[in-house]
Formats: structure tokens, sequence, C-alpha cells
């Protein structure tokens, strides 16, 4: 008997992706809660470790090592991710607002956001300088300014541990390069106030023996490009400006309605806000019953006690109260590979601390590059024969890699009947029907996808774009869509928010395209699907499959690779980085792209068949062939190492099978990889080629000259 997936009645947002909420996630991969439908929601596809950032700073650490790689953490926990900054949280309508996109519902959320060092009411430092936090965007700016040339110049503001450690860091890289190098630390106060007097005396050696100039007790007037004025008169010299100091939480956080200490969450020992409903953790909270200090060994330890409390809340055991250390150990870097260790007032520093502290991180950070690998469940003992092997090795595919192939779609569509309808004009090849009404000249297509990701918002813009590829292939202009939705089993209230997600993007993508939505059909199923059935209105003739000509030149719209970055992101073998740029790439509209192509002879758009599948339909139907410049080809980031490793999407071998006389391996596999929502494929003559080119790279599409149409039939590569 076939068993369902079970419903899901409820939702737990997670609000930022810190080190608490990885933590979370990945204990929510070993033991789901069924019926819980969990969202992680952050700014960026990854959230840096901020325990590795002074050694990526000082050049020990590739930049890739300080991050958690949030998309793959989250397909491992069954959960979805939406990339995005949120704005707010409305208590009352229980929905967290990110720009964008339409607000995400919840039942039960959590708040891990971190905090900001940026200093508004410093004059010039929004202009001039750069927060330490949050890191991602730190981290890349500093890596842009070390790869520089000549003298340096930086300072860090906040004599605390956090901006030592930085100062320090800084120093150490630059030195390494051999670029001489003014390094300034600056405090208003008493630098390293908060550390016992051994330590603070061992960073303070450990400063000076790497050239750092520390300035105390000292206000800072303003900021330039390249210089900071004291109120003393003084000006440091500093091209490079960074701030440690003044963190303070994001200012959204105030406007929530949630009771705060110093701006921060307050929480009580179970790690609840205000609202029972709204939990916080790491350094955006306030422990009420036992406040202490911003440091990320808190955060780390109250991620077990958190998972417990967020189950509980959905109904699910008992709440369990959080009891923070007395004092942790402080691990300091010293720019090398020297640390300073400290707790209960000793402090020991060398080598062998760094080599302590490195074990520690690398090991906190491996669990997250090490993600156990969940087996699936066995066949039944007794089955029939071919099933495991139509079952194959792997997940199937989502998207185009989970379409029929091209063959049995041939085979099926040749059986029927020719159209007997004189208001229907045939169109072999084309996805799209032409109709005539009352003298108007209309196209039609429908096209659906079975979901690569559980986000019904980006799933709802990739499916609309892909829908609309059809339409703007022909030159047509999009005019009226229906909705086609298949939903997992939800609770109604889900269902509610899940179809209004759905259907306010819905609306907003066809509209941007110029049409309106107009209908559409829903139901139930195991899994999300959602798909569309959109016409458009011809001003002139449409543009098809069978108008290319030879010597025509070949222009396609966006890069391939999206099949192989789908089907590895299944697998958890992607980065979120990478995966994060193949979604931007997928939700594009073409409807500019058609436009500047509309002077075309022959236009598809590039989807489930592969580069080479849908470029022979048209050099067929053209009575033509076509040769490819396999360099000239672009490809998505990440897809070409994916793609030598082997990972296929479901439907690779059926549209290899398309295009034999083409060669195999490297980046040629690629033109056979299922693309979704992919660019168009236009014949231009070639006279029109690099004007036509030109206008679609100054609208924003990274498109390309990819080969030429011949008078000889078949495929060929350039030589």
């Amino acid at each position: 008997m076939h068993t369902p997936p079970l419903p899901l009645t409820r939702d737990l947002v997670l609000i930022g992706g810190g080190h608490t909420h990885a933590l979370v996630l990945r204990k929510w991969g070993m033991d789901p809660l069924p019926g819980a439908r969990v969202t992680v929601i952050n700014p960026g596809p990854t959230a840096p470790y901020s325990g590795m950032l002074p050694g990526f700073v000082a050049g020990h650490y590739e930049r890739w090592e300080l991050d958690i790689d949030l998309v793959r953490l989250a397909r491992f926990a069954g959960a979805r991710v939406i990339l995005g900054g949120v704005e707010g949280i409305d208590l009352d309508r229980r929905e967290v607002n990110v720009p964008g996109r339409p607000p995400v519902g919840f039942d039960v959320a959590s708040v891990n956001v971190g905090i900001t060092s940026d200093m508004p009411a410093l004059p010039g430092f929004a202009e001039h300088a750069v927060p330490a936090k949050p890191l991602g965007p730190f981290a890349a700016r500093w890596a842009e300014y070390l790869e520089g040339d000549g003298p340096a110049s930086v300072a860090v503001i906040g004599g605390g541990v956090a901006g030592a450690e930085l100062v320090m860091a800084m120093a150490h890289a630059l030195k390494a390069r051999g670029r001489s190098a003014k390094v300034t630390l600056i405090d208003s106060a008493t630098a390293l106030s908060a550390t016992g007097p051994k330590a603070a005396a061992s960073i303070r050696r450990a400063m000076a023996g790497l050239g750092v100039d520390l300035i105390e007790q000292t206000q800072i007037e303003h900021i330039t490009s390249d210089y900071l004025q004291l109120a003393d008169g003084h000006r440091i010299e500093a091209e490079f400006t960074t701030g440690a100091a003044g963190a303070r939480p994001y200012r959204w956080i105030a406007k929530t309605g949630l009771a705060l200490q110093d701006c921060y969450i307050a929480v009580n020992g179970h790690l609840q806000s205000s609202d029972p409903h709204v939990f916080a953790a790491g350094d955006c909270a306030h422990l009420n019953e036992d406040p202490r200090p911003k440091a990320g060994v808190y955060a780390v330890r109250e991620a077990p006690v958190l998972f417990d409390n967020l189950r509980a809340a959905l109904d699910a055991g008992q709440m369990r109260r959080y009891v923070p250390q007395k004092d942790y150990l402080k691990l300091v870097s010293l720019g090398g590979k020297s640390a300073l260790a400290e707790r209960f007032g000793t402090a020991l520093s060398g080598r062998l601390m760094w080599r302590w502290k490195d074990h520690i991180d690398q090991k906190f950070m491996n669990r997250f590059r090490d993600l156990p690998q969940m087996k699936p469940a066995p066949l039944p003992r007794v089955h029939a024969a071919g099933l495991a092997e139509a079952l194959g090795d792997k997940p199937m595919c989502g998207g185009c890699g989970a379409k029929v192939g091209r063959g049995a779609l041939r085979t099926a569509l040749s059986a029927l009947p020719a159209t007997q309808r004189e208001d229907i004009t045939p169109l072999p090849g084309d996805d799209a029907a032409l109709l005539t009404t009352g003298g108007a000249r209309q196209v039609m297509t429908s096209d659906h996808l079975r979901s690569v990701t559980d986000d019904p918002v980006l799933m709802t813009r990739i499916a609309a774009v892909h829908a609309l590829g059809d339409i703007w292939a022909m030159g047509a202009r999009p005019q009226a869509a229906t909705a086609t939705l298949i939903l997992p089993r939800l609770s109604p209230e889900l269902q509610q928010r899940t179809m209004a997600e759905i259907m306010a993007t819905a609306t907003e993508v066809m509209r941007e395209a110029g049409a309106e939505i107009v209908g559409g059909h829903s139901s139930m199923g195991d899994e999300m699907t959602i798909g569309f059935t959109v016409t458009g209105l011809c001003d002139a003739d449409p543009i098809t499959l069978a108008g290319g000509q030879p010597g025509d030149a070949l222009i396609l719209t966006k890069p391939l690779g999206s099949g192989v970055l789908m089907a590895a992101e299944m697998a958890g073998k992607a980065r979120g980085a990478w995966v994060a740029a193949a979604y931007d790439l997928v939700t594009r509209s073409q409807g500019q792209a058609a436009k500047i192509l509309r002077s075309a002879h022959a236009m598809t758009d590039v989807t489930g068949f592969g580069l080479a599948g849908h470029l022979q339909g048209l050099a067929e139907t053209s009575g033509c062939g076509a040769v490819l410049d396999l360099d000239a080809v672009p490809v998505m980031e990440g897809a070409l190492d994916l793609s030598e490793q082997g990972i296929r999407s479901t439907i690779y071998a059926d549209n290899r099978a398309l295009a034999p006389e083409l060669p195999t391996g490297g980046k040629a596999d690629l033109l056979y990889d299922p693309q979704t929502a992919g660019g168009l494929l236009a014949a231009v003559a070639a006279s029109d080629a690099e004007r036509l080119l030109a206008e679609l790279q100054d609208a924003g599409y990274p498109a390309a000259i990819i080969g030429h149409l011949t008078g000889t039939p078949g495929l060929t590569l350039q030589s």
C-alpha cells in the first residue's frame, strides 16, 4: 500500500542563520518533527563563522572555510530557505516581513540574527568605513583591499578583544604580503578592559610586536576616505577603516513590539521573548535571568535548549531552562599562528594555543561540512522486476530535470491526428499553438514543474518565467494565464498561507510580463507542482523554429547549468552560493530580451531537452545544420565542476541520445543538461548579431554568440 507523506500542520520560522540556528537545523535533520514545516530566512546563502574571521583576515584560512552553507544545511534538515533580509515581525498577524516577497507566516519563530558594529552616529563612518559585523561584507572588502599593492594604512575602532584580534590579523597579513603598513587601534576608553590583567598585557605585547599603534582615551570626530580626525587634533592615516566597537542590534528589532533590554530582545530562561511564540538566541538576545556578555560560546550552548523548546512550543515535549556558564575559555588570535588562552584569570599564549584554537574551530565547522548521509528506505523484499532500475540510484530531479524524455514525448505526439480546426495553425516542433480568434493571432502554451525548492514564492517565480518562455520565444506579448497547482498535504491554515504566497507571486510576475492571472485549478498530492497555461498576442508573424537560414548567428541569452546545479543541490553537493546565483538566473525575465530579438529568423527557449536538443529541433525544422563554438557557450558558476564530478539530471541520458554526433566530456556534457526557465536561443542575421548582442548585454543579460547555422544537416563543434 502506498503511504503518502504526513501532512504539514505548523510553521516554524528561523530568522537568521547564526550559530544557534545552524546547530538547530543540524539537529533537526537528525531528528525532524513530523508535521512541522521549517523555514530559515537569511540575507545570503551562507553564514560566516566568527571564530575563524581573524584567521581569515591574517591569511591562515581561505574565504570559503569561514562559511556555514545554509542552503546545503537546510536541504539536510528538510527546511526551506528564503534568501532575504528581514525587515520586521508582525506579532498580531504572525508574519515575518521580507522585502520583495509576500509575508512569511509562522506559528513559532526564533530570532538569531547576531548584531552589527555599524556606527551611524560617527560622521563619515557609513561612507568611508566598513563595520566588522556582519562578517560577510567585511570579509569581502578586506580581501579586496589586501590584494592591492604599495604602502597600506588601516585603522580599527574599538579596543576590545574583537578589535585587538582584527588589528593584529591585519598587521600580520600586510607584513606577510611585504607591504609597509601603518596599523592603528583606537579606543575612546581603555583597551582590553574586559580581559584579565595578564591576558591584556600579553595582547598589548603582541600588538606592539606587530607594529600596531594603540591610541586610547581619545574620541574620533569624523572619518574621511584616507584619514580619521581625532578630537585632540591629530589625524590618523587610514585607507581602510573598520569598526569593532559599538555593537548593537539591528534597527528592525526595536519595531517588533517585543520587550527589549538595551535594544536587545529580552528572553527568559526558556529563551522565550515577551511573546511566548517568539524565541531569540545569540548576540541579539538579552538573558533576563542571568545576563551574559556577547560571546559565541553562549550561542553554541543555547542550541540544544532552543531545539527542545521550539519543539515544545509546537506541542512536542517539555520546555527546559538554559543555564549559562559563569566563565568560559577565551581564545584570542595574536596575528600569526599564535593565540592566547584565558580562563579564570590564567593566561597562556603561543603556537600550541593556536593549534588548540584551530582544532576547536575546525571541529565546529566540520559539523556542517560533513553532514551525515541519511540512507534511503530499502526496497521491499518482494517487488516486481525492474523496480530497482526504474528507481535509480539518486532522487528524482525537480524542474525540467524531472520531465519525460523527448523520445517518449515525440512517440506519443506522433500518434495524434492532424487538427481539423481552421482557426488552429500547426507549428511543427514548437511548444506553443497558434490560434486565430476574431482576426487576432494568439499563441497558447502550458507548462508545469515539479518543485526544485520548497519555497513556494521562489518556485512560483521559476515556474512562471519558465511558462512565459514559450510566449517570448515566439515574439508574442503575454496576455493571460491560469495556474495549475498541486500542493503537498497541508493543514487548512498552511494551505491558506501557501496559496496566498503562490498567487501573490504569480500575479506579480505575470503583471510584470504584461499578462493577468485569470483563474486556475488546485489539488493536493505528495509534493508541490506549479504550472501555468499562458496566452500571448502576436502583433506580427510569430517567430517559429522554421525560419532559420544558413549563415545565421546563434545567440543564447542565459548560461547553461541549472539542471546539474539543481540535481547537486538535491543531493547536498552544491555550494549554496552557486545555487543562489542559479536561482537568480532562472527567475530572470526574458521579456526585454524577446523585444530585442524580435527580428530573429527563428527562436526557441532552452529548457528540458538541453541546448543540444533544442538547437537540433530548431536546425531540423529550419532545414539547416549548426556549428557550436563550445568555448563561447556561457555556463553557470559551479556547473562545470559538478558536471565533472559525474552529477547528472534525471533526463541527461535521454538528452544525450538526441545528439549522438556531438562529443561528451568536460564542458560538452552541459550541452545535454536540462534547463529550467532557460535562456532564449535565437537565429539572427549575421550582420545584426553583434548589435543585438550589445543591446542584450546592455540590458543586463549574460548573452553570447555561440555558433551559427549551416546548410549541412547535423550538429558539430567548431574546430
